[in-house]
């Protein structure tokens, strides 16, 4: 048994020197990050936010790149036919396990296409309602909605976003009835809300903070189960309703196969990023929270629980899949 054993590892280590030596010698060339939305985004935002430090920890330049179009999925789609070697990584966003819940098909594995490095940023979004709406709290909402089902309305950035999946869980969660009113993206939403064509918005704090803080829209509830520390006043929506929480995230992976060393060395690298105190301030301005995986592992059970929970909305939901 010990000879069979000690043959397979002599026949195998011809095979297994180049990826050891691949991942000594790591990285030895500039790294592209990829992510799937426009520059000058919140995901382009955070891909700059860390690129710079984590290009000083590894030693080599950490190149972000845009991919824009088919809500990240093209990206993600390129990303996972790249090669295996540590040089092109993904930054992806919660709207990955939105369209992992959305779409029929895909052409690549949401969870099983990748190697997971560490989650990056975790961020709520905000229930807001206009200065003016009659809507004080969410008690007044879920009030409302209980006497007159299918009356008050919300605005979101289109169909099988994270924003419309958030209304659909409030709505099944707290057992009211609202209409949704969709749109394709821009600043449209806000501005309906802002208007008072729209009664209520589920968006980032990105969005909501400046005009909460000009006295614009009035902050109702955060998504996440604490706190914002950016609107600190702001109570979470699950103390009204017990049992919702949504919570948002971005962080980096790598197409399937990486090898192990090269994976802890991206690891360590980005948790060492994700603790620097100039990372954690930046990240906070732009309405999240530094949050990096105790493990690639870590991660990955945490995508698979996003993509079960919003495949869970669009089942309840009736929500017609793409």
């Amino acid at each position: 048994m010990i000879r069979r054993q000690l043959l397979a590892a002599l026949l195998a280590a011809p095979f297994l020197a180049p990826l050891v030596a691949q991942a000594a010698g790591y990285p030895d060339r500039p790294i592209t990050l990829v992510h799937g939305f426009s520059a000058g985004g919140n995901a382009d935002v955070v891909a700059r936010i860390i690129a710079l430090p984590l290009s000083k920890e590894l030693g080599q330049s950490v190149i972000v790149d845009p991919k824009a179009g088919a809500g990240g999925n093209l990206a993600s789609g390129q990303v996972a036919k790249a090669p295996a070697d540590g040089y092109t990584l993904i930054l992806h966003t919660g709207g990955h396990a939105v369209s992992a819940a959305m779409m029929k098909k895909q052409p690549f594995d949401p969870l099983e296409s990748f190697d997971w490095i560490s989650v990056v940023t975790t961020f709520p979004l905000v229930l807001a309602v206009s200065s003016e709406s009659k809507f004080k709290n969410i008690k007044d909402v879920l009030v409302a909605a209980k006497a007159a089902p299918g009356t008050i309305s919300f605005s979101s950035v289109g169909i099988g976003s994270t924003q419309h999946l958030s209304g659909e869980l409030f709505q099944s969660v707290a057992g009211v009835e609202l209409i949704h009113i969709p749109y394709k993206g821009g600043a449209a939403p806000l501005q309906d809300v802002l208007g008072g064509r729209v009664d209520l918005m589920f968006d980032s704090v990105t969005v909501t903070r400046p005009h909460i803080e000009s006295g614009r829209l009035r902050g109702l509830g955060v998504t996440s189960a604490t706190r914002a520390p950016q609107l600190p006043n702001l109570p979470p929506i699950k103390d009204s309703v017990p049992g919702f929480e949504v919570t948002s995230w971005l962080g980096v992976a790598a197409p399937k196969g990486l090898p192990p060393a090269v994976a802890q060395r991206l690891h360590e690298a980005l948790v060492k990023v994700l603790t620097q105190p100039d990372v954690v301030k930046q990240l906070e301005a732009t309405g999240g929270v530094a949050s990096p995986s105790a493990s690639g592992a870590e991660m990955k059970a945490f995508v698979q629980a996003q993509i079960g929970k919003w495949t869970k909305v669009v089942k309840d939901a009736n929500i017609p899949m793409q």
